[in-house]
């Protein structure tokens, strides 16, 4: 994209932005410094670790985008406290292991005020114990029930995207009353994939219904057709939840094997994030149905919020970039990096955050964050905050495959996707 073009973008978003309303998370008014008072002052520094390579690469770019125009937005309003906002971005691989390392640098060599960003389970699972040990706050956009499973620590925070659990939670109920009770479950391999089948499995059982199969995937895999005959005849629902840059040969090969005869089919968008559902060879999934965190196809009905949001990062009516619409957005999740730095922004003024000395200070002040209205700040819906499980929870959508476009059909409200507490940070010590 050129120049102009982001000059043009940035002053539609701060012009749509006026009249979508000001609140911002917890109930904190934007900013309104300019950087007059501030041009001296050091930068706040958030530490983007970004899935550049690996098998989050399509992820990777998107969030990245994303970022970029959220921090756009944040510096036009006067950045964070009267200071700039700088973004330092260092490639994690998609891979544990280096994950933990990107962040040893955040802290050690880069010295960051925050990290922030990363998508795949195994990465935050990977990366998490180092941010407690830096006493580094990490707000990750994962997904993974990782954070409110407790299985983390009180410096990772996920406030800006709801959690399978509570996905799954919302979801069973429409797959049961309108699509079928016997249901085999497609998902990869590792944590988010465990995620799926553990609580979609309960889910559904709840509801009535039953998982007659659960055929797990590696992640890393290219080819996907000597799996599908474990699909039991008596199956009713395919489930599919898939990630890596094989999700369009999973999905040809998945119709390829049904034919024009398949059971219902209830997919998470993961299956096709990246990937345009006009591609040829993906004809079959006409009808089916899609779990999208924010829907990929702009609605009749969206708010100016979220089509101030589409105008910032680049993205056109039907998901792609701008600027190349063979460029196709992960639409459904990238959301979260959006609505998480706004996060940090109002946590950070409410904290009168100065620096490092004050970590544990913007923690706190998230954690007693709760209701967000719908906003430019929170394009994807109302959200609430639990500050014991450093969880948020939100609206979860339905789409159908009509006519090669996804249209919601149904929306989950908040209520339906919250569980019990299982841990309590706030009762951690910094």
């Amino acid at each position: 994209m050129d120049k102009l073009s982001k000059i043009s973008r940035r002053k539609t978003l701060l012009g749509l932005g006026a009249g979508a309303g000001a609140l911002t998370a917890g109930g904190v008014m934007p900013g309104s410094l300019g950087f007059a008072q501030a041009q001296s002052a050091a930068p706040i520094k958030i530490g983007f670790q970004k899935h550049a390579t690996g098998i989050g690469a399509a992820y990777g770019r998107w969030y990245d985008a994303t970022t970029q125009a959220a921090v756009a937005r944040i510096n036009d309003m006067g950045g964070i406290n009267g200071r700039p906002v700088e973004v330092v971005t260092e490639d994690d691989a998609t891979d544990p292991g280096r994950g933990a390392e990107v962040l040893e640098k955040f802290a050690n060599q880069h010295e960051v005020d925050v990290a922030f960003g990363t998508l795949f389970s195994h990465v935050v699972i990977g990366s998490a114990p180092r941010a407690g040990e830096l006493k580094l706050p990490y707000f990750v956009v994962s997904e993974g029930h990782h954070v409110a499973g407790g299985m983390l620590n009180r410096y990772t925070l996920q406030p800006g995207i709801t959690d399978v659990k509570s996905q799954v939670i919302s979801m069973a109920p429409f797959v049961a009353e309108n699509l079928g009770k016997k249901v085999t479950m497609i998902y990869p391999d590792f944590a988010f994939g465990h995620d799926h089948r553990d609580f979609f499995s309960e889910a559904i059982q709840a509801q009535g219904g039953e998982v007659v199969a659960k055929i797990a995937i590696p992640p890393t895999e290219t080819t996907f057709t000597r799996y599908f005959p474990s699909i039991p005849r008596e199956t009713e629902v395919v489930y599919h939840v898939m990630v890596g840059p094989a999700v369009l040969t999973f999905v040809k090969e998945l119709g390829e094997f049904f034919g024009p005869s398949r059971p219902e089919i209830f997919g998470f968008i993961d299956s096709l994030e990246a990937v345009d559902i006009k591609s040829p060879g993906l004809e079959f999934l006409e009808g089916t149905y899609f779990w999208e965190g924010m829907p990929r196809n702009q609605q009749a009905d969206d708010s100016e919020a979220s089509k101030a949001y589409r105008a910032a990062v680049g993205v056109n009516a039907r998901g792609a970039a701008i600027d190349d619409p063979a460029n196709v957005a992960t639409y459904a999740h990238m959301f979260g990096c959006w609505e998480t730095l706004h996060v940090i922004k109002a946590g950070m003024e409410a904290a009168a955050y100065q620096g490092p000395a004050d970590r544990a200070k913007l923690i706190e002040a998230v954690e007693a964050m709760t209701d967000m209205p719908e906003s430019i700040e929170h394009p994807q819906g109302d959200k609430r905050f639990n500050g014991k499980t450093h969880q948020v929870f939100g609206k979860q959508y339905i789409s159908r495959v009509t006519d090669g476009d996804l249209k919601l059909v149904h929306t989950a409200g908040i209520d339906e996707g919250l569980y019990e507490d299982e841990v309590d940070y706030t009762t951690q010590s910094f």
